[in-house]
């Protein structure tokens, strides 16, 4: 930063995503052609009055952070996160160089900052030391009192934060350190100073910026996109089918769609061999252009020995994510002789579910009336298809 310090952006995109309901990190998202995470962190990247880029992500996500940066990974740094956003922004503080004088953090799921934010945040960090992205609050505020009004709140003293927040690096960290601490929650960045009695300034900003949280704030965002940069997305409809066949042996549990049944015999493979997820799993991949499980999951990795195929799926289901694809539908068949699966059929279809959140789920079993293998008892089949539509 010129004729001050040095200026670094920490970009917190440790999140679950939930109320998103994508079954997977939003910032991983696709978003008109880039992850969201992506479009919120170019913005800092190419600014040169910014230093660098920290990027806390969940561990063990690493590889998919990178993947969703794709070329802009080599620019970032990435560090492991805390269990809360304001664990992660502290670890993300701690990760930066010696010569951090300034820092500016921003969500990971604000995808759309602009030069201009940026520049008026920089030069009130200046001047002042601090700097909160803020917007005037238009509607009407009401303080609520059980189910009834208790009055009005004048929205002329009303702003609604966003962030990038930027603080002096120093003031920040001990308002941080001091909340955990005290086990005190802090809900922003501004909020750790405020309860310190440190001043914050509010620069008000005209260009949008949105945190995306819900699926509504998804489509929003991709209806933006569309009228800036004239962006098309496919929503056509893509289905993948599967299959898969193992073979039924003794001292093996017997595993249908992450449901164990009592049997005498189990299916032989490498993972818990649950033919019905992984014929599952293929159509899922097979409808995203991604290959299939034989090459994501090979038998010759030791790592997928033995391995909960139900955990296998949520891995497809996230590439499928990163890909910006979600799964609307699922029809699985499992074709045995033996043992009758009839009892635990509603079973089956609760776990897949459970797996795919906001996807129709069907499961259903049939026979061969006693021909070939699965006529004679000696191995499971099935069949499964995948319908998945662009978030």
């Amino acid at each position: 930063m010129s004729g001050a310090g040095r200026a670094y952006a920490v970009v917190p995109a440790a999140g679950r995503g939930e109320r998103l309901g994508a079954g997977e990190n939003k910032v991983l998202l696709d978003l008109c052609g880039e992850s969201v995470l992506r479009r919120a962190v170019r913005p800092f990247l190419t600014h040169e009055e910014i230093a660098g880029v920290v990027v806390v992500c969940r561990a063990g996500e690493e590889e998919a952070v990178r993947a969703a940066l794709r070329a802009d990974a080599e620019r970032v740094r990435l560090v492991p996160g805390g269990a809360t956003r304001q664990e992660s922004v502290l670890c993300g503080l701690r990760a930066l160089p010696k010569d951090a004088e300034f820092v500016l953090v921003h969500d990971g799921a604000r995808p759309f900052v602009t030069r201009a934010i940026l520049d008026a945040c920089l030069a009130a960090l200046k001047e002042t030391g601090s700097a909160v992205t803020c917007t005037r609050v238009s509607d009407t505020i009401k303080r609520a009192q059980g189910a009834f009004s208790a009055g009005s709140v004048p929205r002329e003293e009303l702003r609604a934060v966003q962030t990038p927040q930027c603080f002096r690096l120093g003031a920040l960290l001990r308002a941080l350190e001091a909340a955990q601490r005290e086990g005190a929650a802090v809900t922003d960045e501004a909020g750790a100073l405020e309860r310190l009695g440190e001043p914050v300034r509010l620069v008000e900003c005209a260009d949008w910026n949105p945190k995306i949280t819900t699926r509504a704030d998804f489509a929003l965002a991709e209806s933006y996109l569309r009228a800036q940069e004239g962006t098309t997305r496919e929503k056509t409809p893509r289905v993948g089918t599967g299959f898969d066949v193992h073979r039924l042996v003794p001292g093996r549990h017997l595993v249908l769609c992450g449901v164990e049944i009592p049997y005498e015999l189990g299916l032989e493979g490498h993972s818990d061999a649950d033919v019905a997820v992984h014929a599952l799993m293929d159509a899922i991949l097979g409808a995203a252009a991604l290959g299939d499980i034989g090459r994501l999951f090979p038998d010759t990795d030791e790592r997928y020995r033995g391995a909960d195929s139900m955990k296998l799926l949520q891995e497809v289901l996230r590439r499928a994510g990163a890909a910006g694809l979600r799964v609307v539908h699922a029809d699985v068949t499992i074709i045995a002789q033996r043992p009758k699966l009839l009892p635990y059929m509603a079973q089956m279809a609760e776990s897949l579910r459970s797996a795919l959140p906001g996807a129709t789920v069907n499961v259903k079993a049939t026979t061969t009336e006693g021909l070939g293998f699965a006529g004679r008892g000696e191995g499971i089949a099935a069949q499964a298809a995948a319908t998945l539509l662009p978030w």
